[in-house]
């Protein structure tokens, strides 16, 4: 038996998943949870053989918990589950120690395949999302901004950082909104979210 752990905080789509999976004679669903900081804990638990996590989870993201299982629980085979289908995403993800990486929208019989594979040891990933992250994306950031926007994403305010780098308060905004338009971002919190998925802070 394949014993599997689920993440995923959407009620409905977890259960749809833990009922899909259960009719699989060698699969058994040991646990189900709807938060990232679950994860460790319920897998040092049980023990399960995968994991299958979605990337946007509350407490903690998919891909840091994926960090962490691995850690915690090495023997446990981690498979991706996102909505993004973000090249960058799946680059960070198979940073860790995640070797299956599928959208959610995947047909059934992919996943069941997916997590087959994965706990036999292999790789599964969407084929597409695979070629899309070979690609060269350059990272568009100066070092500066780089770093202002990293003390921006740690809950730093503009003054905070100002202190922190030597800065005025008013340079401090100059490459925040530089990060901003070089990322085509809506505002400062996207450019944090976009230099997260490309893996860039």
């Amino acid at each position: 038996m394949i014993k599997i752990l689920i993440a995923e905080d959407m009620a409905m789509l977890r259960r749809a998943l833990a009922e899909l999976l259960s009719l699989e004679a060698d699969f058994e669903v040991v646990a189900e949870v709807d938060r990232g900081d679950e994860i460790v804990p319920r897998a040092r638990a049980l023990q399960p053989d995968v994991a299958v996590l979605d990337i946007g989870l509350p407490g903690m993201d998919g891909i840091s918990a994926a960090a962490a299982l691995g850690t915690a629980v090495p023997d446990c085979r981690i498979l991706m589950l996102t909505g993004l289908g973000n090249p960058s995403t799946l680059r960070r993800a198979l940073a860790t120690r995640a070797t299956g990486f599928l959208r959610k929208d995947a047909d059934p019989t992919q996943l069941v395949g997916a997590i087959r594979a994965v706990a036999a040891g292999k790789r599964a990933v969407d084929p597409q999302l695979a070629v899309a992250a070979l690609e060269d994306v350059t990272q568009p950031l100066a070092p500066r901004e780089l770093e202002v926007l990293r003390l921006a994403a740690a809950g730093e305010g503009t003054a905070a950082i100002a202190r922190r780098l030597f800065l005025s308060p008013g340079t401090v905004r100059n490459y925040l909104s530089s990060a901003v338009v070089k990322l085509s971002a809506r505002n400062r919190m996207d450019a944090v979210r976009i230099a997260r998925e490309g893996g860039w802070i």
